[in-house]
């Protein structure tokens, strides 16, 4: 040290020379640091380790220039050590520290991911693969607040004067108006339920009658109901005070397996089993007695379902009745309270669309068909007069196998302009809905039955509808439908079919929704309205 001094002061170091040099230094390396590093030298030598206070996350406060280096230096990783939290302690500890904003990047453009990569990425893969974030929910408006603090009868009330009052819907994207009756109201009404609706279910009864629905066969419509009415949660309320409708969940289908005694033709002990639950609903609730029945309503397919209520008054008279045994002639179903509820044959419970479609009119080679069991009155009437009379209309008993094996029953009604739906022992027929499941114009014989959803839409405008005793004239009947007409009602049995199809997960229109529209839609024509 001391030669190096003796050195420098024989050599005469000029001061003012090395101070400007090591000013030039200074210069070129907070340009290096501007340019070149991500974050600033004090990152490095300045800043001390980050400590991380479990004292003061508990309290939830952190001093603010603490918090801020802690941050960044939790951010670039440039904590020596890291503090050991108990497992007991994290979720404390998660909920009180305060919560840092993510830094913002520029976006990096990568290169397009080819299609086999694509294909290789899994749903579950979130580290490759961000989920898309949940749908913006729209703030309920001060009028629809209000419309909710209003007491259910008062509710409905204000929706069947708006219905009345309705608006004429000259364009909707969703809604074909040719299939309506009126499209303005119908939409007018489906909006108001959609808006206002509540429905209790009661949680009282047993399986397999109660809560436990039956999904497959031609009776499937009211296990589909039930099944998708109890897990919704738009129109369910577990508060009974709020509901302006009271659902009975119990199937008819169950209560014949699990009641009737084969072969004895007696009937009786299914209704009395219904009358005894009403009894006890209607003495563990109020609900009942206020209305006696009014607001309650029931959801049968059935053929039996008409027979289950007679054994109480009230269940019978008032309650809204959604039937697929929809017969005027038996005084049980009441026209506009009632509901006719669509026969629906579901084969696979899992695949309930499954060959839905059909082939376009060029396809279509027959003019007729038909092939079923001989049940009921009808039937035997219709082959007696069509069976192998006539080429292009195929009209069978049960499918031959020889028939089958070329063509199967599907295929038939794929390929047929006009599927006939005779009544079987009851006037309701699967049929219906299967050939518009087909897009085969149906032709209904089936005298007093109330047509599904007749009180929204206009049937005549797709499909036909033949008196019983104009069997004999059934040929002549379709001839005389002009070509264009068929045309017009073909193109109207496609768009009426969104409004017949179960989804496992309902979407607007379609059958669960047109079934409990039709029930709101009957509820509120009870509702009188007062001049006050």
């Amino acid at each position: 040290m001391k030669e190096l001094t003796y050195r420098c002061a024989r050599n005469r170091v000029d001061w003012r020379k090395l101070s400007l040099f090591g000013a030039m230094l200074i210069v070129a390396g907070l340009v290096f640091q501007m340019f070149t590093l991500p974050y600033s030298l004090n990152m490095w030598f300045l800043s001390r380790p980050a400590m991380v206070s479990l004292s003061g996350s508990m309290n939830g406060t952190i001093p603010s220039s603490e918090a801020h280096s802690e941050a960044r230096a939790e951010q670039f990783q440039f904590v020596p050590t890291v503090p050991i939290v108990s497992a007991n302690f994290s979720l404390k500890l998660i909920q009180s520290m305060p919560v840092e904003p993510k830094k913002v990047t520029d976006p990096v453009k990568r290169k397009p991911i080819s299609r086999r990569r694509k294909k290789n990425i899994k749903p579950d893969d979130k580290s490759n693969v961000s989920s898309p974030p949940p749908p913006h929910k729209n703030v309920p408006s001060r009028f629809q607040r209000y419309i909710w603090s209003l007491p259910p009868n008062e509710a409905l009330v204000y929706a069947k004067k708006e219905i009345e009052h309705t608006p004429v819907v000259v364009d909707d994207p969703d809604l074909f108006a040719p299939l309506f009756q009126n499209v303005s109201v119908f939409r007018r009404s489906y909006e108001l339920m959609e808006m206002i609706l509540k429905v209790f279910i009661y949680p009282d009864g047993a399986r397999p009658i109660f809560h436990q629905p039956h999904l497959r066969g031609i009776y499937a419509s009211e296990g589909w109901f039930m099944r998708l009415m109890e897990g919704n949660r738009q129109f369910t309320t577990r508060d009974p005070e709020k509901a302006h409708l009271f659902y009975l969940p119990y199937s008819a289908r169950q209560l014949e397996m699990a009641l009737y005694v084969p072969k004895s033709h007696n009937m009786k002990p299914l209704s009395i089993f219904l009358r005894d639950y009403v009894n006890m609903i209607a003495a563990k609730y109020s609900f009942w007695n206020r209305t006696h029945g009014a607001d309650h309503f029931l959801v049968a397919c059935h053929d039996w379902g008409p027979y289950t209520v007679t054994e109480h008054e009230e269940l019978s008279k008032n309650t809204i009745k959604a039937l697929c045994n929809a017969d005027l002639s038996e005084g049980i179903f009441v026209a506009g309270k009632d509901v006719s509820l669509p026969e629906t044959t579901i084969r696979t419970p899992r695949r309930p669309l499954r060959n839905v479609g059909g082939n376009r009119v060029s396809q279509r080679p027959f003019l007729a068909f038909f092939a079923g069991n001989m049940h009921g009155r009808v039937r035997p009437t219709l082959l007696s007069y069509w069976r192998d009379k006539v080429e292009d209309m195929k009209i069978y008993g049960p499918l031959p196998i020889r028939v089958s094996r070329k063509m199967s029953y599907v295929q038939h009604m794929k390929s047929s302009k006009y599927c006939i739906c005779p009544m079987g022992y009851e006037v309701n027929s699967p049929r219906i809905v299967e050939a518009i499941y087909y897009e085969c114009v149906p032709v209904i014989i089936a005298d007093n039955f109330v047509l599904p959803f007749s009180e929204v839409l206009d049937w005549s405008a797709f499909s036909v509808v033949v008196t019983e005793k104009d069997i004999p004239k059934l040929k002549e009947i379709l001839l005389a439908i002009p070509m264009r007409r068929y045309l017009k009602m073909q193109i109207n049995v496609k768009m009426v079919q969104k409004h017949f199809l179960w989804n496992p997960r309902p979407i607007r229109y379609d059958l669960f929704h047109m079934i409990l529209h039709s029930i709101w839609f009957n509820r509120l024509k009870q509702i009188q309205i007062t001049n006050s």
